[in-house]
């Protein structure tokens, strides 16, 4: 697929300076340096490409870390006789290093007169639970720490700084810029601008070559990222900028796009990719557009070229209005226009794969495609979970969480949706992986009306599947999750057997996580049965909250104990 060229084993650009003994890449944010658990560190990355290049297993020795959130220069061993040298280099931080970070105000003198150009930073730091309580360079507790710092370039309040740790010394740079009032881009915790990703970077880094024994500098370019945010440039102000955010944005996700079975996900979400007003979503060959308010449909041209440039076969846009949970017909070409903005037509239908599992879609019809690619990790772990249980999935749509149980192996499955064309769209679904009809049934209902009056006939049931939308108007009721959902969730758990499970689903902005939590527990008084665990479960990496927000989906898992209250 031309889409799947955005994700090499290891983008060759990012190699800074590579011989016999040592290789320095330009690590990207947001990926680990070192994470056996994953598919997308960077060593795992780098050793693919090697073994590729050379047909050969070759070695990487690790022995230098960079945060997640941090980028630059990041060197590993390539032979196991430069271990010793490189090792005891980093160990004992006998390597000069230099960061670029950008920050508003400067330290040094925070409030007070002129800034500075150029100093010295002093304190000292004391090792608490993973991060670094900052003191006086004067106290008697904690770790000396020293580096010394000047201005690159000022823009207003925005500063470029270059900042050189003195060698041998612990530096925690985030929380030593917080505590001197000039806190990193992307580091809301400590004051610092809202940025979708930290502003900082290891630029240069010298040491000792572990062979001939002289220096070697190595350096990695300034972000361009770095360059934007200093001069307050308009994220969406023109392709350029845009598809190279893009790009960025789908490096971050190499690890999803590597799954296995998997062609479908989110390649970039708004603000936090650095694109506000834009989400981007993968199917197959063709990537899906949506536009959120007025900045993003104003660039919709620039954003429409930058997509198709990213290898799309087509690019298909939804113009989403605020409320556009509120609209009665989300079908009219104003919102979802049946044919592509660039390039060519998807398949009708499309078949797209997610872990495995076939869906149908339809990119050009209404608003909403066929699958909710947020709750892929949901549908994982209700699959993973589903053997032998009975399972009703309401407000269910096209089905994808009933697939997912019957492809887990449940007993059976309810789908339970007003639609009748979701439905049958959702037994399509559901026939595509060969799910016994008789077992794997649907039910054209409204969802109040049949936790009210139907449901008991039908159940108990082991897991009930709640993933209602903010907002919905039938024939019959009308439904507000801000004000409904613990009647909701309530009448839910009445239907769950003893012990039972139920995954609830919000992706409302007013419920925050702590209002959703509180709303389960009054549900489960009202219904007279007892929690016997109840935690959230994440979000999918490739849908990470805005910058200093909660994530806009809510999914909180709770299992009912075999008690009742009643």
């Amino acid at each position: 697929m031309p889409l799947d060229a955005l994700w090499p084993s290891f983008p060759t650009n990012r190699i800074l300076q590579q011989d016999a003994d040592i290789i320095a890449v330009d690590k990207p944010p947001f990926l680990p340096t070192h994470a056996p658990e994953r598919s997308d560190d960077v060593f795992r990355r780098l050793s693919e490409y090697f073994t590729i290049e050379t047909k050969s297993v070759g070695y990487l020795g690790v022995h230098q870390r960079l945060e997640r959130d941090v980028s630059g220069v990041l060197v590993f061993t390539k032979r196991r006789e430069a271990n010793r040298s490189v090792a005891e280099q980093m160990e004992r931080r006998r390597v000069k290093r230099t960061y670029h970070a950008i920050v508003s105000g400067t330290p040094g003198m925070p409030g007070r007169g002129k800034p500075p150009e150029y100093g010295t930073l002093r304190h000292r730091l004391v090792s608490v639970s993973g991060t670094h309580r900052v003191l006086p360079s004067t106290a008697r507790e904690g770790e000396l720490s020293t580096i010394s710092f000047r201005v690159l370039e000022r823009i207003g309040n925005r500063t470029l700084l270059a900042l050189s740790p003195e060698p041998g010394c612990i530096v925690d740079l985030p929380a030593q810029l917080g505590a001197e009032g000039a806190p990193l881009a992307g580091d809301i915790e400590r004051g610092g601008e809202p940025a979708h990703r930290l502003g900082l970077h290891l630029a240069e880094l010298v040491m000792v070559h572990p062979q001939h024994g002289k220096p070697v500098e190595l350096r990695a370019p300034l972000p361009a990222f770095f360059r934007d945010w200093l001069d307050a440039k308009d994220p969406l102000g023109n392709a350029e900028i845009i598809e190279r955010r893009l790009r960025e944005a789908a490096e971050r996700r190499i690890g999803i796009a590597r799954l296995e079975g998997t062609d479908c996900f989110r390649l970039a979400n708004a603000e936090a990719d650095g694109v506000p007003g834009v989400t981007v979503d993968r199917y197959g060959d063709f990537l899906v557009v949506s536009l959120y308010d007025e900045p993003a449909i104003a660039a919709r041209e620039h954003v429409f070229d930058a997509a198709l440039a990213l290898g799309a076969a087509g690019v298909y846009v939804k113009n989403r209005p605020r409320h556009a949970s509120r609209i009665v017909d989300a079908h009219r070409e104003e919102f979802a226009p049946k044919t592509p903005v660039r390039g060519e037509a998807a398949p009708e239908p499309m078949i797209v794969h997610e872990l495995g599992v076939p869906f149908e879609v339809h990119l050009g019809e209404g608003l909403s495609t066929g699958i909710f690619l947020d709750q892929r990790e949901n549908r994982r772990r209700v699959r993973e979970m589903a053997k032998g249980l009975s399972v009703a999935n309401l407000f269910a749509y096209t089905g994808a969480f009933s697939v997912a149980a019957a492809a887990g192996g449940a007993k059976s499955t309810l789908t339970v949706d007003v639609s009748r064309g979701v439905l049958e769209w959702a037994k399509r679904n559901l026939d595509r992986i060969g799910a016994d009809p008789a077992k794997h049934a649907v039910l054209e209902a409204d969802v109040m009306k049949w936790l009210g009056h139907g449901a008991k006939k039908d159940g108990p049931f082991d897991l009930v599947i709640l993933d209602p939308p903010s907002f919905a108007t039938t024939k019959q009721s009308r439904f507000s999750a801000e004000s409904d959902y613990k009647k909701l969730a309530a009448m839910a758990m009445r239907v769950l057997s003893p012990g039972g499970k139920l995954l609830a689903c919000t992706n409302h902005k007013g419920i925050g996580h702590g209002k959703f939590r509180r709303a389960l527990q009054d549900a489960a008084r009202e219904a007279g049965r007892n929690i016997a665990q109840m935690k959230p479960w994440p979000d999918p990496e490739d849908v990470p909250a805005e910058p200093g927000k909660e994530a806009q989906l809510k999914s909180v898992f709770v299992v009912l104990d075999g008690a009742s209250r009643r």
